[in-house]
């Protein structure tokens, strides 16, 4: 396996440190080999570089270096965010041209409660919150469509423009219909939820809906349809989130959603995902951000990095055929199940270890 790491910004580098030695260990223990390379692509590089740090000047990751990443099997990033980098450009910079360049068309949000780690949700248990979410990743609000007129007058005006297509809505729907089956025979449900807005945004969620039904008729009898108004599906991931099964949705509806998805989880410091594209390169990572204050500290939590690189082994696995790295995904899966009964959900300081300890304690419960 040949892996592209981004450690990135603030304490990404701390926690991607600790994914790839839970990597070694458990290649070792499987058998399988693989190689890493690093790319430098952060904020201080773009601002070593002569960038803006308060509007996008040059490139945070080159088309050069986007090229490069798709000799790789996989990618693993750590984190994004530079105090001295106005918001918005590293993100637009390394997150989205990398998502829209590698067409990763999926973004994948397991939201599942670990043993022992505190959920704001009274009386709720890991059984009760064991969902995911599929995310479609380059359409919607997000490709970039809209613009200003009369600037800074009084009369300004903004536009930012929804786009959807039969190509990128399809795709999505069908891999969520085979997440789900894939699902079933694991023993989960098998129902899939769509969430959108159909009773307002009536042309573009139209084009979900009929899609939706259209393909689950066609391809997927097997598989039951349910569906959501995105604030119902808000209201129910609070008060009854054992409902969920799997869950297709917008890519900005996406967005919201799945960070709701991480604080019923426990908080960012658990939360992993992927920007996944089959037939392609993927990228995973953990979704808290890079907490520029504690860097260098070694009390981040690392958990959400090493169950990244959990679902980086695991699909990855299956891409390349070679079921060692996928049970080499579910090995480390497994050994953070035995190790979050013994940690708090947030900070690896607030509960007696440090970063690169808890990392020591996933790989001993390998």
């Amino acid at each position: 396996m040949k892996l592209a790491v981004i450690g990135g910004d603030g304490t990404g580098p701390e926690v991607v440190a600790e994914g790839l030695k839970v990597l070694a260990a458990v290649a070792e223990k499987e058998g399988f080999e693989y190689t890493t390379q690093d790319f430098n692509v952060s904020g201080d590089r773009y601002l070593e570089r002569g960038g803006d740090p308060n509007s996008p000047s040059i490139d945070v990751i080159s088309d050069e270096e986007i090229d490069e990443l798709r000799k790789f099997d996989a990618i693993f990033l750590g984190a994004v965010g530079h105090p001295d980098v106005a918001p918005g450009i590293l993100e637009k910079g390394l997150l989205l041209k990398t998502r829209f360049d590698l067409d990763q068309y999926i973004n994948l949000r397991p939201v599942k409660l670990y043993p022992g780690v505190p959920t704001p949700l009274a009386d709720k248990k890991p059984e009760d919150i064991d969902f995911v979410v599929v995310r479609e990743n380059t359409e919607d609000l997000y490709f970039g469509g809209g613009g200003f007129l009369r600037k800074n007058t009084p009369h300004e005006v903004a536009t930012q423009e929804m786009i959807a297509t039969r190509h990128g809505v399809e795709r999505c729907v069908r891999y969520a219909f085979e997440l789900t089956r894939q699902r079933v025979k694991d023993g989960y449900s098998n129902m899939l939820t769509l969430v959108a807005k159909t009773n307002v945004l009536t042309y573009a969620h139209n084009l979900w809906q009929r899609a939706f039904d259209e393909i689950g008729d066609a391809d997927y009898p097997d598989i039951k349809r349910d569906y959501n108004h995105v604030d119902a599906c808000c209201m129910w991931f609070v008060k009854n989130p054992e409902y969920y099964n799997v869950i297709v949705t917008p890519n900005m509806f996406g967005d919201i959603i799945t960070d709701l998805g991480a604080m019923i989880q426990g908080g960012m410091g658990v939360a992993a995902g992927g920007n996944i594209n089959p037939e392609g390169v993927s990228m995973f990572e953990p979704i808290g951000g890079s907490a520029p204050k504690y860097t260098g500290m070694n009390v981040i939590n690392p958990i959400a990095a090493i169950a990244a690189m959990a679902m980086l082994l695991r699909e990855t696995g299956r891409k390349l055929g070679e079921p060692k790295i996928t049970a080499a995904g579910e090995r480390v899966e497994k050994a953070i199940l035995a190790t979050t009964p013994k940690m708090d959900s947030q900070s690896a300081r607030k509960m007696g270890y440090s970063t690169t300890e808890v990392g020591d304690l996933v790989c001993e419960a390998l």
